[in-house]
């Protein structure tokens, strides 16, 4: 019988951790090849992670809540074969032995690069194809680290470890740049950590452990082994809201995370231009509900965001050159022949943007079924990394909370996003007299780099033109 272990892998192509959602396994349960065994959340979506061999749950290494970097050990599966290409840990090994067999394998050659592990979801863990220095362990640092201190109760869910490599005098600690900035906000020199990733990694609950060892009350000699081996456990506290008399602090993580990153990204890389124009979409309004009554769309939802992206369709078409991405480092535009249209959708994870891949080629009904179907997955928070990748220009309806407009950030990439204001009954000068009639109002923010004032403005212009008198949904087509 042996021990395998399952990595977090990189479920969406560049994704450095994810936080562990919920277990639905425990140890001592069977599981199948393809056996979903948790749920953990990305800076971009909810995934199930299933595992790929079979075997009996032999511990879970990181609680519910705890964020782990893509990598990590999450879970071991104890096995009736010791699987090619699999890192195997016997559960019956001395400590000792372990530390022992880990010291002369240290200056060994590097492997060569091997390919990812099969995960089943997502990319796999690569390994590293860049060397790195060979490390020697001490006995000092695998004492710190809770690998050979026989005298320290070993939970008994808990897989055996190899000793953990010390940080050499006067080289320069290894750790990811997120990490590095975590542990200089924090004051912490990583010189004085004890890593606990693999290959003398510094990692997150490195830093977090560190500083809590700073502030805390310096404990007695007597159980200096069992808090290292609780140092070594996974760090689960920086998932917990704080919460006082007068204020509440809530961890930034996830879909919050990544959606701030890439707005404070997107609004000091490309120059915003915002322009607006309120119109009379009456006759949208009532094209709306005589879809909704038309039996061949039976079944079908039709609202007015339907109609709008059929609009912002037809001014693509119409303005070819406002659907591209500008390419930093190439210093090249890339123009899209091809309309990846992203929907804003608020979900109780925060803000995503999901696209419709090559909406320019579906028609009313297509477009319809595909809108809907965004955003019940968006809603269930199901909503895969693939279907946010890639986009060209965005939607985001804020009429639907009630708002008049706003002045939309660019989803990283994209060269434009619309806003979408309330349709309101309000009085309108149409033909000669002032009437009641359906008005709203749409903001249009581009990127100045690809997008000039007159493009902007015809592009625009176009969209409100379109939802004026729908029959150019036709006549433009």
């Amino acid at each position: 019988m042996t021990i395998r272990e399952f990595k977090m892998p990189d479920v969406g192509e560049g994704l450095t951790e994810a936080e562990i959602l919920k277990w639905y396994v425990q140890p001592g349960d069977t599981v199948t090849d393809g056996q979903v065994v948790c749920e953990v959340e990305t800076a971009k979506a909810a995934v199930e992670l299933p595992i790929p061999f079979d075997g009996v749950v032999h511990a879970l290494l990181f609680e519910e809540g705890t964020t782990v970097d893509v990598g990590q050990v999450i879970i071991s599966v104890q096995t009736g074969d010791a699987g090619a290409g699999a890192p195997v840990q016997t559960a019956a090994a001395p400590v000792a032995e372990a530390a022992a067999a880990a010291a002369p394998a240290a200056p060994a050659e590097e492997p060569v690069a091997e390919a990812r592990q099969p995960v089943l979801v997502g990319y796999g863990v690569s390994t590293a194809s860049t060397k790195r220095r060979p490390r020697k362990a001490t006995a000092a640092t695998a004492a710190q680290n809770g690998t050979a201190a026989p005298a320290a109760p070993a939970a008994p869910a808990a897989p055996v470890l190899p000793a953990v490599p010390a940080q050499p005098t006067g080289e320069r600690p290894l750790a990811k740049p997120p990490v590095r900035k975590l542990a200089k906000d924090l004051g912490i020199d990583l010189a004085s950590v004890v890593p606990t990733g693999d290959g003398g990694v510094v990692t997150r609950e490195d830093v977090h452990a560190a500083a809590a060892a700073a502030i805390a009350p310096q404990a007695v000699p007597a159980v200096a082994a069992p808090v290292a081996a609780q140092a070594q456990a996974p760090v689960a506290e920086a998932a917990v809201t704080e919460t006082s008399g007068r204020e509440t602090r809530i961890p930034v993580k996830g879909v919050r995370k990544v959606t701030a990153q890439a707005m404070v990204g997107s609004a000091f890389t490309a120059p915003h231009v915002t322009e607006f124009i309120t119109l009379d979409v009456t006759r949208t309004m009532k094209l709306v509900q005589e879809l909704k009554d038309d039996p061949d769309l039976a079944g079908l939802r039709i609202n007015p965001l339907l109609l709008i992206a059929k609009a912002v369709l037809v001014a693509i078409r119409r303005n070819p050159d406002v659907n591209a991405s500008w390419d930093e480092a190439a210093q090249e535009i890339v123009l899209k022949h091809y309309v990846n249209l992203g929907i804003a959708a608020a979900t109780p994870r925060g803000l995503i943007v999901p696209n419709i891949k090559d909406a320019h080629a579906k028609t009313l009904g297509e477009l319809s079924e595909s809108l809907s179907s965004l955003v019940a997955t968006a809603r269930d928070g199901k909503t895969s990394p693939a279907d946010m990748q890639n986009g060209t220009i965005t939607i985001t309806n804020v009429g639907v909370f009630g708002v008049d407009t706003g002045t939309p950030i660019l989803n990283p990439g994209e060269s434009a996003i619309l806003a979408v204001g309330a349709i309101k009954l309000q009085p309108w000068v149409h033909k000669g007299k002032v009437k009641p009639r359906q008005v709203t109002t749409l903001a249009l923010s581009f990127d100045h780099r690809l997008i000039d004032g007159e493009l902007g403005s015809k592009f625009l212009a176009d969209i409100a033109a379109v939802l004026e008198h729908p029959r150019r949904l036709i006549t433009w087509s």
